[in-house]
């Protein structure tokens, strides 16, 4: 990180950092659902949406 960026970081509020930490972890699992789909074409919906719960719960690849 840039000393700019750090410091724009200290100045964000909890909730701010909190919100931002909560985007960065949707886009996760959703950029892990597109990589399964690609790896699995065959897989259903409800499968993939199951293994990606999995993956982040226990923090598996």
């Amino acid at each position: 990180m840039t000393p700019e960026q750090v410091k724009i970081f200290r100045e964000m509020s909890p909730a701010r950092k909190l919100d931002l930490a909560g985007g960065f972890h949707y886009a996760a699992r959703q950029l892990k659902a597109l990589g399964l789909r690609s790896q699995h074409p065959d897989w259903p919906e409800a499968r993939i949406n199951a293994r990606v719960r999995e993956i982040f719960l226990y923090a598996s690849n």
